[in-house]
């Protein structure tokens, strides 16, 4: 059987926690900021954990992880 290939785009997006939950940043941080008002984008900031029904899937994905 040969080695499982981790998916490269997933790999810089997710990281996995202590509890092995998978932990990614926000979107709609990159561009049109002007009109966004300050605590939305100060909000975008932070990480958050990924929903329960994507992570078995990016699990899948990153076999390495």
């Amino acid at each position: 059987m040969p080695k499982m290939k981790t998916k490269r785009a997933a790999a810089k997006r997710f990281h996995v926690t202590g509890s092995g939950k998978l932990k990614r940043m926000k979107a709609y941080k990159s561009h049109i900021l002007t009109k966004k008002d300050r605590k939305m984008k100060r909000n975008l900031r932070h990480a958050t954990i990924t929903d329960p029904s994507n992570a078995k899937v990016m699990k899948k994905i990153l076999p390495y992880l």
